[in-house]
């Protein structure tokens, strides 16, 4: 799966609009620092950094969650809005989802 590719599964899929505009414009945007919404950027630009920002790129399921890990603790600390905790849970979930769905289309 592409980073495009799992950028559009999680916005159709998490119940939030992670995309700022298309995938491409989604990372740009994003890696600086100028997503509509300031922490869906963050999850965009950690996941975009892994793949040098190319939304055409190959990502796996543990590196898109080891690229999360930092927000995902950052997230949990007492002081962090409760609704981020929330957000990066539902985020991981859909991603989860997405290479679900892709490992099950790849048996049939």
């Amino acid at each position: 799966m592409t980073l495009g590719e799992l950028l559009v599964y999680v916005d159709t899929r998490s119940g939030y609009r992670i995309l700022d505009g298309g995938a491409d414009a989604t990372v740009a945007r994003s890696l600086a620092g100028a997503h509509a919404e300031p922490f869906f950027g963050q999850i965009v630009a950690a996941l975009a950094r892994v793949v040098d920002g190319r939304t055409d790129a190959a990502i796996d399921r543990a590196t898109a969650m080891t690229a999360l890990g930092p927000i995902r603790l950052q997230a949990m600390r007492d002081d962090a809005p409760v609704e981020h905790l929330r957000t990066v849970e539902r985020v991981v979930h859909a991603i989860d989802g997405a290479f679900n769905d892709e490992a099950l289309a790849n048996r049939r």
